[in-house]
């Protein structure tokens, strides 16, 4: 019998369904463009690990401002996304404060789930470079769309046998 992620807390279905996230990130044709990849590493949390390199930098030779919004907003998101099982999040706000120049390397964007389950979410993101250095940090609202993640070819459950 399938595995059905609705049923509720299950750690093994949690399981599940974060990998299909990883899997649905990596499908991503704007992540093709992108030296990166992201783990869920528990509940409400993701990591994003992303390669900068000069052909992201401004003309003063650090990553754009577009760099670091895509870092966030993804780290963000994908941590509440944790707590949606049917359906894709849109991002309906995002804040996000700068702080130091990227100029290249590995980032990390860390993501954690601040609030709310059912129509809004509320998470947080914020960028680590190479030295432990925090370069930006940000919060966004995400909302519940009606795009069933199931229906989206990059998210993939595998099925379990009970």
């Amino acid at each position: 019998m399938p595995h059905d992620l609705t049923a509720g807390g299950e750690a093994a279905g949690a399981a599940l369904h974060w990998r299909a996230l990883e899997g649905l990130y990596a499908s991503a044709p704007i992540n093709h463009m992108f030296r990166s990849s992201l783990e869920i590493t528990g509940e409400g949390l993701s990591r994003i690990t992303f390669l900068v390199d000069p052909d992201s930098f401004h003309a003063a030779g650090a990553a754009h401002g577009t760099i670091y919004f895509k870092m966030l907003d993804d780290a963000a998101f994908y941590a509440a996304n944790t707590h949606v099982t049917d359906r894709f999040l849109l991002t309906t706000s995002f804040n996000m404060h700068l702080s130091k120049p990227i100029k290249g390397g590995r980032i990390v964007a860390e993501g954690r789930w601040v609030s709310g389950r059912r129509r809004v979410l509320v998470a947080e993101s914020w960028l680590l470079d190479e030295e432990g250095d925090e370069c930006g940090r940000g919060t966004g609202t995400f909302m519940r769309s009606r795009i069933a993640l199931s229906s989206l070819p990059g998210y993939s459950v595998p099925q379990v046998s009970s």
